[in-house]
């Protein structure tokens, strides 16, 4: 617990003094210190500050826990919560500008006794605002509180870890706040020229307004290296995702945490339930309990379009292949990483690319990720005849000691059963530890971009820097979501790796030219978003790779091998 909170902590204060708060910074300075409005009117409230950041660690810290809840609940647009953010900002700004625009937005609030824009009740509204269009810069904290949210496992962990990320946040923003209201305090012209200086924070408000609806701050952010990069990887690497498992079935917590080679008791098996559709299963019916009894099962969370997966999925299609006859019954459930991924159609295309015949559960609630708490892609849970969970597996190797697994479970199931011979199939899985992690290239899951930090919507990159190991760089225009980088006009990326295969998550319809030591491949893409390899050698090894993507394609993520 208290590692979690230290995690939150560090977390919250390195992206406060990270690039992406940059073009906050004049408004939190401001914050504390505009004048009210009016001959002889009072200075701003002491606690206004206070009030600012007690307002931002609020928004941030329910937005991040219930934000994806909420939206996945509603028929809105995803980025609904940062636009009500502009909102409010550009309303106060203009109430600073304008003192009857002020009146009219304080009359709903008369009866509550409601004060003036400078007092300390439109500092907490200030702070709401703030922590709303602050959210995107979370990083890597953020992204393991989304999927938590996602799973629906928001349970006393998650929020320890949101409020002290939203706290660690605040400390030095409250720093910036209580110097402007010391230069507002001590200098004459902040006492003197009272109307001048909330024309003046009236005009930040709106620009800053302004300039994160069009993106216009984007400039700044890139011109700036970001200095904390290396810190938000580590922070990332911290393990927080898996720490979010609550109720249930402790035994099977334990062996999810801790996992071990043979077989273990850790508890009656999870249901497999909230499932939108059946794939592989006649007429697409259900697997039912009643059809796996007696029966050994083996269940594989998976995503079409995890890398990990690829390499996984062929043991277990052999397994199926192999035991099926003898009581082995496999169910994959298929719990989207991406948003593309939340289609029947596309999970169907990818199944059959990998030549999945057993059955499918889609799991786009995550109801039964939910129920096995479990943590990664891709993940095997092995369950006996008795209905039990015997074995779980998380991640790729290991292949030789799962199937030992199977086959002991098969015995015990049926006594004096003779199986057929051990499948023999290489384990691809990478061991080179220097291996360039995944690089997500969404606004909202992209850390290792040397362009400086993403935010959403269409960017021209007309200037870069080189990328250092483990980063790439954008030239030409591009669109930018939360979730992929949409090429546009001459498109183009420049990735820093280490590894012996490079492979781009991308969909749409056109072409991938990638060049990589004199030598030009193109790729030809089509359809939904899928895993398509871009570069390949015969060992792991640093490289530079460039790549040139046709307009229309949108990139998800590179994954390495």
């Amino acid at each position: 617990m208290l590692t979690l909170i230290l995690i939150g902590l560090v977390g919250g204060f390195v992206t406060a003094i990270s690039p992406c708060i940059l073009p906050v910074l004049p408004l939190v300075f401001l914050s504390g210190g505009v004048p009210a409005a009016g001959p002889g009117a009072e200075p701003p409230h002491r606690g206004r500050p206070y009030a600012v950041m007690a307002g931002l660690v609020l928004s941030f810290s329910l937005i991040t826990l219930f934000g994806t809840l909420v939206l996945s609940a509603l028929p809105l647009p995803q980025d609904i919560i940062r636009w009500a953010g502009l909102v409010v900002l550009l309303l106060l700004g203009i109430a600073l500008l304008f003192p009857r625009v002020q009146d009219l937005l304080e009359r709903p609030f008369a009866r509550i006794g409601q004060r003036q824009v400078g007092g300390r009740r439109s500092g907490f509204l200030l702070g709401l605002a703030l922590g709303a269009v602050y959210v995107p810069c979370a990083g890597p904290v953020l992204a393991a509180i989304t999927v938590a949210g996602a799973t629906q496992q928001i349970g006393p962990r998650t929020v320890l870890l949101a409020v002290a990320f939203a706290v660690g946040t605040a400390i030095p923003l409250l720093f910036f706040a209580l110097a402007g209201r010391r230069v507002g305090e001590r200098v004459r012209a902040f006492r003197t020229r009272q109307r001048g200086v909330r024309i003046a924070a009236g005009l930040t408000f709106v620009l800053l307004a302004l300039g994160l609806t069009f993106n216009v701050t984007d400039a700044l952010q890139r011109t700036v290296p970001d200095y904390t990069a290396r810190i938000n990887r580590a922070i990332a690497g911290s393990g927080i995702t898996g720490a979010f498992g609550s109720g249930g079935d402790r035994s099977l917590q334990e062996c999810v945490r801790q996992q071990s080679s043979g077989l273990r008791d850790c508890g009656a098996a999870p249901e497999i339930s909230g499932i939108q559709q059946w794939l592989n299963t006649p007429e697409g019916a259900p697997v039912t309990s009643s059809s796996l009894k007696g029966k050994v099962v083996l269940v594989d969370f998976w995503a079409y379009s995890c890398i990990n997966c690829h390499r996984a999925i062929p043991h277990v299609n052999a397994w199926y292949e192999r035991y099926k006859a003898h009581g082995l019954q496999v169910i994959g459930v298929h719990s989207p990483e991406y948003a593309f991924e939340h289609v029947p159609r596309n999970v169907a295309s990818g199944a059959e690319r990998l030549g999945i015949s057993y059955p499918i559960a889609l799991d786009n609630r995550f109801t039964t990720w939910q129920n096995f708490h479990n943590v990664a892609w891709p993940a095997e849970y092995l369950i006996d005849a008795e209905g039990r969970v015997r074995h779980v597996a998380i991640g790729e190797g290991g292949y030789a000691d799962r199937e030992k697994a199977i086959r002991q479970l098969l015995t015990a199931a049926n006594p004096g059963i003779t199986l057929p011979a051990p499948v023999d199939l290489p384990d691809k899985t990478p061991t080179d530890r220097n291996q360039t992690p995944e690089i997500g290239l969404g606004a909202g899951r992209s850390n290792a971009v040397a362009n400086g930090p993403l935010s959403e919507g269409t960017v021209d990159f007309s200037h870069t820097r080189e990328p250092r190991a483990g980063q790439y760089a954008l030239t030409g225009e591009w669109h930018v979501t939360s979730e992929a980088l949409t090429s546009k006009q001459n498109s183009a990326i420049k990735l820093n790796y280490s590894a012996r295969d490079v492979y781009l998550n991308v969909g749409g319809t056109g072409t991938v030219t990638a060049t990589m030591n004199g030598k030009t491949t193109t790729h030809t893409v089509s359809g939904a978003p899928n895993i398509y390899r871009v570069a390949s050698g015969a060992e792991a090894r640093p490289g530079m790779l460039s790549l040139e993507l046709s307009p229309g394609l949108s990139a998800y993520s590179f994954t390495f091998g």
